[in-house]
């Protein structure tokens, strides 16, 4: 019930779609404080690296579900380009390792400014769909051990970031239970675990990810809300771009939304959500997409114009992340690979 006195209605949403929609897409580039990179190394690529950091990029943070930072990026300062480590899943025989609480600390120690932290990539899904599929309980545990200690040392940290499905909210609540037991063994009073924002992942169109967000936001109210992974998959590329004004307009705007990442910065062949919603084409050009989403004009450029070969994600399916623990599986079908800088 209270989700439909916080969602507009029909008619309402149509005016504002329709209202956003009119509104020209990005001609001038400012870093904008919001907008992030989800960072997916191409190692058969790697001069497309360059191209988010490039002069006038409006991008100002990247994560890239992993735990330290991508050396593409070594050398950038943390006010200009802000790494956020990311404790993707959990080691199933060794849920209370504090490896990750360990290698923060060791950046902090090195004068590494990490303000935010990311925890558990869509707990709530399977290996098979990219998902680090944790039981709530075990989550709680590797939780309290890593990001409890975070917060003591000033980093914010984000809840895990289920998956758009239905049952996210209930994974979250059952993990916050599970948590909040946890921290209060031995305590007079019941306590519950600390998190100063919420992840959401969203792949669908822009009425579900307003609904989506607003549900969270009236199970959640006043945390802040990272949308730190959303597109629209498999549609041409008119609706896609549509998609993409809208939302980005709408995630700019929206007061409670204090930062945002686009599934998008590799090429097309490359992709696992179509070729529509990519930032490069098959041969590294922007997109208009991608310049859109770096602050730059539309080019034009089509994503699925080029010569480019066949893409990484899809010949790597399966394979496991090399150098880390066993525990982590390929993400999105193999996005890892060590020796590459990712």
């Amino acid at each position: 019930m209270l989700l439909q006195h916080l969602l507009p209605s029909s008619t309402t949403l149509l005016a504002l779609l329709l209202a956003l929609s009119s509104l020209p897409t990005p001609t001038t580039s400012t870093r904008s404080p919001k907008r992030g990179l989800v960072f997916i190394s191409q190692p058969q690529h790697p001069e497309d690296n360059a191209v988010w950091v490039q002069k006038g990029s409006s991008l100002t943070w990247y994560y890239n579900y992993r735990d330290t930072p991508s050396t593409a990026f070594a050398g950038i300062p943390q006010d200009r380009f802000e790494f956020v480590p990311m404790m993707w899943g959990v080691d199933q025989e060794h849920p209370e390792a504090t490896t990750f609480l360990d290698k923060v600390k060791a950046m902090l120690d090195d004068s590494v400014n990490i303000t935010h932290a990311l925890s558990f990539n869509e707990p709530d899904g399977t290996i098979a769909s990219g998902g680090s599929d944790l039981s709530p309980k075990l989550a709680a545990r590797a939780w309290v051990k890593n990001f409890e200690p975070l917060r003591e040392l000033g980093v914010k940290v984000g809840l895990p970031a289920c998956t758009g499905a239905a049952n996210g909210l209930e994974w979250l609540r059952n993990f916050l239970d599970a948590c909040a037991e946890l921290v209060s063994e031995g305590a007079e009073k019941k306590r519950n675990c600390t998190y100063d924002f919420l992840p959401v992942h969203w792949y669908g169109d822009f009425d579900g990810m307003a609904s989506h967000v607003a549900e969270r936001m009236a199970v959640f109210p006043k945390i802040p809300i990272w949308v730190s992974e959303y597109a629209l998959p498999h549609e041409d590329l008119p609706a896609t771009q549509r998609f993409f004004n809208i939302s980005a307009t709408w995630l700019d705007n929206e007061t409670i939304v204090e930062r945002y990442a686009y599934f998008g910065a590799f090429r097309s062949t490359e992709s696992n959500v179509g070729p529509n919603p990519v930032f490069l084409n098959r041969d590294g050009a922007l997109t208009d997409i991608g310049s859109w989403y770096l602050g730059g004009n539309a080019t034009g450029v089509d994503p699925q114009s080029g010569e480019g070969g066949a893409g990484s994600l899809r010949a790597s399916l399966g394979l496991m992340v090399l150098g880390i623990v066993a525990w982590a599986p390929a993400l999105w079908g193999g996005l890892f690979d060590e020796d590459y800088g990712y």
